[in-house]
Parts: C-alpha cells; sequence; structure tokens
C-alpha cells in the first residue's frame, strides 16, 4: 500500500433500510496519523457510515476501502488492524476490567499487553472491579482499552464522552490524543463542537446522510469570515423604533433580542454601519462586544440544526 495514500477511502456509500435512507451518498478520505471527526444531528447516518466503514453492516452502494482492504468483502481480513468502540457497546455487569481486556485480547494473533493498556488509561488500580462498580468515565476509559487491545492501526469512537461530566470528559480527551501520538489513526463520532474543535485535524459534518462539509475546524469556521456578529446594550429610554431602523440597514442581515442585549448579524461593515447609524440618533451604545465565529455556527449553518437539539445517533 502506498504510504501517502489514504488509510480509508470511501467512495459514494449508501444504505437504505427499506424505504428509508440512511446513508444517502458519503465519500470520504482519511490519512493516516490523523484524528478525523464525524458530526451530524439526529438521523443524520453518522452512526451508519462507521458501522459500513468497520464491516458490521452492508452497504447498499459504494466502496469502502480500508488500508487497502474491503471490509464489506472481507471483514476478517481488517478486523484485527481496527479497534471499534460503538455507542452501545456494553459489558456485563459482573465482568471486571483485566478480565474483559484479557478475553478481548485473546480473539487477536497479535495484541497489547492488557497489564500496560490498563496502565497506560489509568485503570491499573481498578484491573479487579467490576464494570458495574466503575464510574462512567473509568466504563468509556475501559471501552478505549478494548478499541485498542487488538494492536489496531485504526480506532473507531462513537460519541465517546457522552453522559460524562466535565473533568471525564477532558481527561478522555487526553487519552485520545495519547492514542493519536503513539501511532494509531483515529476516526471519532462526536456530536460535541467543542470536543470536534479540541481533538479533529479535520472533519466532516454529515446531514440527511451527505457530506455537507469537510475541512479543518479552523478552515471551516473562516471560510465564512464575510460574516460580522456583535452584541449591543442601548441606554435606557432609547427610542423603541431605533432597532427598526437599524434592521433596515443595508449591511444588517438580522437583529434579535438575546437578554438585555441585541444581537446585530451582517457583512464585514455591519458594526460600524450600525455605530454611524445610531449616531446620527445621538444614541451611544452602553457595551458593544464582537462575537467570534464558531464550529457551532458551520453547523447550523449547513444543517439548520442547533448541536444542544440534537440527540445521539442509534
Amino acid at each position: 500500500m502506498n504510504p501517502d495514500a489514504p488509510v480509508i477511502q470511501i467512495t459514494h456509500l449508501r444504505k437504505t433500510y427499506g424505504e428509508k435512507v440512511a446513508v444517502a451518498d458519503v465519500s470520504l478520505a482519511i490519512q493516516r496519523g490523523e484524528i478525523f471527526g464525524i458530526l451530524g444531528p439526529n438521523g443524520a447516518g453518522k452512526t451508519t457510515t462507521v458501522e459500513l466503514l468497520a464491516g458490521l453492516r452492508q452497504a447498499d452502494g459504494g466502496t469502502v476501502r480500508i488500508l487497502g482492504t474491503d471490509p464489506q468483502a472481507d471483514p476478517a481480513a481488517v478486523r484485527h488492524r481496527v479497534g471499534v468502540q460503538l455507542q452501545e457497546s456494553r459489558l456485563p455487569p459482573k465482568i471486571r476490567a483485566r478480565e474483559a481486556l484479557e478475553l478481548y485480547a485473546s480473539f487477536y494473533p497479535d495484541p497489547k499487553d492488557p497489564g500496560e493498556l490498563l496502565d497506560m488509561l489509568g485503570l491499573t488500580e481498578k484491573a479487579e472491579t467490576a464494570f458495574k462498580d466503575l464510574s462512567g468515565g473509568q466504563q468509556q476509559r475501559l471501552s478505549i482499552a478494548l478499541a485498542l487491545v487488538g494492536n489496531p492501526e485504526i480506532a473507531i469512537l462513537d460519541e465517546l464522552t457522552t453522559g460524562l461530566d466535565p473533568q471525564a470528559r477532558r481527561d478522555t480527551w487526553s487519552l485520545i490524543e495519547h492514542v493519536r501520538d503513539s501511532g494509531v489513526t483515529i476516526v471519532l463520532v462526536t456530536h460535541f463542537m467543542d470536543e470536534a474543535e479540541r481533538l479533529a485535524d479535520r472533519l466532516a459534518i454529515i446531514d440527511a446522510g451527505r457530506v455537507v462539509a469537510e475541512g479543518a475546524p479552523a478552515d471551516l469556521v473562516a471560510a465564512g469570515d464575510d460574516r460580522r456578529t456583535f452584541r449591543m446594550r442601548l441606554p435606557e429610554g432609547a427610542p423603541a423604533e431605533l432597532l427598526t431602523r437599524v434592521s433596515e440597514l443595508p449591511d444588517v442581515d438580522t437583529v434579535s433580542r438575546v437578554g438585555a442585549e441585541h444581537e446585530v448579524t451582517g457583512g464585514p461593515r455591519v458594526l460600524p454601519a450600525v455605530v454611524l447609524a445610531l449616531a446620527r440618533q445621538d444614541v451611544v451604545p452602553d457595551e458593544i462586544r464582537t462575537i467570534s465565529r464558531t464550529l457551532e455556527d458551520v453547523f447550523v449553518d449547513v444543517t439548520g440544526a442547533r448541536p444542544e437539539l440534537t440527540e445521539v445517533l442509534t
């Protein structure tokens, strides 16, 4: 295999269930050694995409190549080279952490040492603890360990930090970065914008079974930089019709109320245009602050869905 070739190549992937189209047309290329994020609103098709990628479901159309091999035609050929942690993965309640790792290690020809994985993921002291008695963060660490025990070249991690407290999420992020630094390519499915911005070298946003945006997070954010947003607090007693005049300015797209402030969006010159219009009415805002564009803004622009309103895919 060409060392510069993508380790994962998906072309026009399609999957339907009866009349329901889960994946309409997805094409992706993922390079060796990167963390590649997959984002999407509820029902977008992201989990189905990675299940097809891992050879856990059969596609209705398109092609998948992992490390030059077709997992659809021969899933066994890539099984030991790809580690998978899926959203709904659960272990028997009474199985102990070390026991689970040793069991999974027995499935592979050249597994990692379970003891080393326990140490790497901070689970050595919990090695003899039953799965049901581990905290949410510890269960997720064990899930990562199980995805890595086969010594894979690629790890697919689906909704890894859902349900974790903020500190456990950040600890898990550090572990994922550590895994990537060890040479493993990571495919990370998430619905958290901050997680994608922190971890992903590149990402794809999937909506209605199609890729609607792709690139490095910073590049996706910068692509919409011709649009500006700011919030202002007007002085008490400002004329009520003032906002109507502001909304009619050619540089202004929208004006909305956010608490005690007014949020204004528009073109690159929207801020000076609004300030000048207010000055002509002898009104000086008590406060003005600009709002930087974020990955969440990109997500809303391309999908029309707000992340906090989406649910985890099933």
